[in-house]
């Protein structure tokens, strides 16, 4: 069959189908609950910034002088759909101690990022860190259809950088002089999982967040990236 008027030749054939925008829901997992940000939340998320001022350092807000100038910004934020935010509840200590949210969602491409993540510093590195992200993945990837999973960061955000890749994500290319942020020019990182990478990432995901994946201490018997290469 001759390719449809106007494609480009040697191009793979897309569903067209516009993806569903999320809906904002609560979602559970079995170390974090994701409910969606609202000021209610300000409380318990100002005690998570207490000390916590380097955590703010990539992000286009913070860190905020008072609760009332933190609660402003999550009472923004809450209102908007595109970024879409959610707050993170870990099970071990039931306080919300981040946020994180979809965003640039392009339901006609299949395409969506997941960023502006800001955890606690008593949330980082730890298996509810890692389900948050997870989860958020999951939702875009399984139950929206989205092929065009995209995570982006400051080309100076090493520790970002090192979350992509450990998390499966590609490197695809750095837009120079991309952004202002917050009185400075920035580089920014571009990182993908598309089409059938996903499948390979969620079920490494999958494993490492088994309980059985960690010994007695809470350390983790297999890495994400020895996880991957089995599954390959």
């Amino acid at each position: 069959m001759p390719p449809t008027t106007g494609s480009a030749p040697g191009t793979p054939d897309a569903d067209p189908a516009p993806r569903p925008l999320p809906a904002r829901i609560p979602i559970r997992g079995q170390y974090v609950t994701l409910e969606p940000l609202h000021r209610r939340h300000t409380a318990e998320l100002w005690q998570a910034a207490q000390g916590a001022d380097a955590s703010w350092t990539y992000l286009a807000t913070g860190p905020f002088a008072s609760a009332g100038a933190m609660e402003h910004a999550i009472s923004d934020m809450a209102a908007m759909h595109d970024p879409m935010f959610w707050t993170v509840r870990p099970v071990s200590t039931g306080v919300a101690t981040g946020w994180l949210a979809l965003m640039d969602m392009q339901p006609k491409h299949a395409s969506i990022e997941l960023g502006t993540i800001w955890f606690g510093p008593g949330m980082q590195r730890t298996k509810a860190a890692s389900e948050a992200i997870f989860m958020m993945l999951k939702l875009a990837a399984d139950d929206l259809g989205y092929r065009r999973l995209v995570w982006k960061c400051n080309a100076q955000n090493a520790a970002s950088k090192r979350a992509a890749e450990r998390l499966g994500f590609t490197y695809e290319g750095r837009h120079r002089m991309h952004l202002v942020v917050k009185g400075k020019q920035r580089d920014t990182d571009w990182y993908s999982i598309v089409g059938d990478e996903w499948p390979r990432c969620r079920d490494a995901l999958l494993t490492w967040l088994d309980p059985a994946n960690f010994d007695p201490g809470g350390s983790a018997l297999h890495g994400l990236a020895d996880l991957r290469s089995r599954l390959t």
